[in-house]
């Protein structure tokens, strides 16, 4: 994508135009981040207190019990956002879901292990193990380009 920025004292305001051959899931992405009116903020709560979370810390994002907890190398966190919502707000270039339950950060893997049958066993940078479920596992190795 190329990115250009003109400076004119004639415009009062910011105007974006957007030109492109087709309307691609980058583009829609792209128009739907810059439409949205919603705080990218992510905030935890541990020991009683609300911290205010920095996407790049996360390692992992998953729900168990019906509650969604991230975890980073402070601990963890419990989240009141679902992982849709948390999905949405993340950077999709660093993020991914991985399963129903889970998005892990890709800075954040140490490994991936492809010698399971039909699924990815992934060792993230906290020493935790996780899996990739069948039903992802296309969409990661695409990632990955294999």
């Amino acid at each position: 994508m190329q990115v250009e920025i003109k400076i004119d004292s004639a415009y009062t305001e910011p105007k974006l135009i957007l030109m492109t051959a087709a309307m691609t899931e980058e583009v829609s992405h792209l128009l739907k981040k810059l439409s949205e009116d919603v705080p990218q903020i992510i905030a935890g709560s541990k020991d009683e207190k609300i911290e205010v979370l920095n996407p790049e810390d996360l390692i992992r994002i998953y729900a168990d019990a019906g509650k969604v907890f991230a975890v980073t190398d402070k601990g963890g966190y419990a989240l009141r956002l679902r992982l849709y919502e948390l999905e949405e707000r993340l950077d999709a270039g660093q993020f991914v879901r991985i399963s129903n339950s889970e998005i892990i950060n890709l800075r954040k893997v140490g490994h991936f292990d492809l010698s399971f049958t039909g699924t990815i066993c992934v060792s993230l940078s906290n020493g935790t193990t996780t899996y990739v479920s069948r039903r992802y596992v296309s969409k990661i190795k695409k990632i990955l380009g294999i």
